[in-house]
């Protein structure tokens, strides 16, 4: 983590987003999902409801291995959905509360084997699922400035190529600098190609001027990375064209699944 400066419980941030969940999805359930094509927001409410069931399986049973499918939860009636996405969303919380972060289990990141990443991403699913149920109930909400900026850190170790989780499918190198920079965190992100082709690596600290800079707020910057929002790039030195074309590097370098 990168920001000791910004404190946040994720705790309270998951049963905070949990709940604002369930209350956006309330009356609103047949409502399309923006960005995630195809579902509703019952689809929605449901697809956290079964990452909850997930986590909270692997975390209880310090599991080396992910749960079969088969022993997963059965999607309830419309009228009972809200309310057992409620349960699993304490339920988790639970589980979180009483683990040891540094107790070994199975995750998708390689070099983060334990608790503790479980408990860490479980804030950035919550707080950007709940982002999506708001905005389709028409309403925008910003995410938290701390648990936002630790996200981001995350997404950057964790969500893009780098040389401990190359892609399968070689990826054109990023071939450049980006700079990411939160405006109410005060914390730069500067991303750049690392020893291994098709892999990138970042660092924080007041980035070096003239590089192409996408700028918002944390949260903004958060959900940038998840295709939530548009944020422009301000070109560097090479034009808007060059900047452009290494975003869309960027973007080819990053996985959200």
């Amino acid at each position: 983590m990168t920001t000791p400066h910004l404190q946040f419980d994720p705790l309270a941030e998951i049963a905070e987003h949990s709940a604002g969940l369930a209350r956006a999805a309330a009356g609103n359930l047949a409502a399309p999902v923006e960005h995630c094509p195809g579902w509703t927001v019952a689809d929605l409410v449901w697809h956290v409801t079964e990452v909850h069931w997930f986590w909270a399986a692997i975390v209880a049973g310090l599991l080396p291995a992910p749960p079969e499918d088969e022993e997963g939860p059965q999607r309830p009636a419309a009228e009972d959905l809200i309310s057992r996405f409620s349960a699993g969303a304490e339920h988790l919380v639970r589980v979180l509360a009483a683990a040891d972060p540094a107790a070994a289990c199975w995750t998708w990141a390689p070099t983060e084997q334990n608790a503790g990443f479980v408990l860490r991403h479980q804030v950035q699913e919550a707080a950007v699922h709940r982002w999506d149920a708001e905005h389709a109930a028409g309403r925008e909400v910003a995410l938290g400035t701390a648990m936002s900026a630790d996200a981001i850190d995350e997404f950057l170790t964790h969500s893009m190529c780098t040389v401990h989780d190359p892609a399968e499918d070689p990826r054109p190198s990023l071939d450049g600098a980006l700079v990411l920079s939160a405006s109410d965190a005060g914390i730069d992100w500067t991303i750049t190609d690392d020893s291994l082709p098709g892999t990138v690596t970042f660092s924080t600290g007041a980035a070096e001027p003239g590089l192409p800079r996408i700028t918002g707020t944390a949260s903004d910057l958060l959900l940038w990375l998840y295709g939530r929002v548009q944020l422009p790039v301000t070109a560097g030195p090479a034009g808007q064209a060059a900047a452009d074309e290494l975003l869309s590097r960027f973007r080819a370098l990053s996985f959200t699944d």
